[in-house]
């Protein structure tokens, strides 16, 4: 399987359950393993076989952007759900953290693997 990666992809977005949550965006670092359609790109060199990262990750500005979530559960959720059937991967990895939101710890989040066989 060929992977594309995403890591150290910082964004500030409204997230949580807590009223100040809803008012004071976070920041927070998503991670990203994407398995790539297929491995027409090594072969071709060409990027209409590839997938675009700048695509990607607007895609992600778009979603942090327009859509509130309160669990960082459900926005890794969605991300998957959008790399699956936007971008038609077979298989994505998507590590969501919070960064510096707890004292004592540099992030806390969560991390899901979702696949187009069998979705979870």
């Amino acid at each position: 399987m060929d992977i594309i990666f995403l890591h150290d992809f910082k964004a500030k977005t409204l997230i949580g359950v807590y009223p100040w949550e809803r008012i004071v965006p976070q920041t927070i670092r998503i991670d990203l393993e994407i398995a790539l359609p297929t491995s027409r790109a090594c072969q071709t060199d060409n990027i209409d076989d590839a997938l675009d990262y700048a695509l990607i990750v607007g895609r992600i500005n778009e979603i942090l952007t327009n859509q509130h979530f309160s669990l960082l559960e459900a926005l890794a959720e969605h991300i998957a759900h959008t790399i699956l059937t936007e971008f038609h991967s077979p298989w994505v990895k998507v590590s969501v953290a919070k960064l510096g939101i707890l004292r004592g710890v540099k992030r806390l989040g969560v991390r899901i693997e979702r696949s187009s066989i069998n979705k979870q």
